[in-house]
């Protein structure tokens, strides 16, 4: 059986943003219940745009060459970071996260357009109406009904207004390499956005 690899495509953030993100898990940790969530580590944090699961190598160049593509013909733009909410809500979080808001629907139109191509090179086109946030953490499954009820009122509570703006130049293919120490991501490659690109 060929060895596959585990990959998806997503935006990388500004330093900045990944620097208000990591203060933000600080308030969270002290005010959540402990080892209620499994934090992401805030250097890790990414803005999905299509999660292709386990491919085989030989899959790896057409994505490259489709995602060249698709970043030619989008120019660079920007989103805000900011807002903490919890999927499904803060009733019932599974996920903690925070917000993201883009003026210009380049976004949504990159992540359709990432789809679009994915879809054409035989990946299931992602069924959820596309939903930007950036993950934070997830509920432990061992965690307890109380602590559970306990994390949604620390986020129904806890105030986040603007954590900064991010400027996307550039869009990347990660792989994703499960260790005991965590998933740790590496770029297969790195595309830079339209007007970008030198």
């Amino acid at each position: 059986m060929p060895k596959t690899l585990r990959a998806f495509i997503a935006v990388p953030l500004s330093k900045a943003v990944t620097q208000e993100l990591d203060k933000l898990q600080c308030r969270l940790i002290r005010a959540c219940p402990a080892r209620a969530v499994r934090w992401v580590p805030a250097e890790k944090i990414h803005l999905t745009m299509h999660f292709l699961g386990d491919i085989l190598p030989e899959r790896v160049n057409p994505i490259k060459e489709a995602l060249t593509v698709v970043t030619r013909n989008v120019p660079p733009f920007s989103f805000t970071a900011g807002q903490l909410g919890a999927f499904p809500n803060t009733n019932r979080p599974r996920v903690v996260w925070v917000g993201v808001s883009d003026t210009t629907s380049w976004l949504e139109l990159l992540h359709e357009a990432v789809n679009e191509s994915m879809e054409q090179l035989g990946f299931q086109r992602e069924a959820r109406r596309f939903s930007p946030h950036l993950t934070l953490g997830r509920i432990q499954r061992k965690a307890g009904q109380e602590d559970v009820r306990n994390v949604g009122k620390t986020l129904s509570t806890t105030k986040v207004g603007t954590l900064g703006i991010v400027p996307v130049e550039t869009l990347i293919f990660f792989q994703s390499v499960l260790r005991p120490s965590g998933a740790e991501y590496m770029p297969l490659a790195t595309f830079k956005l339209g007007k970008a690109r030198s």
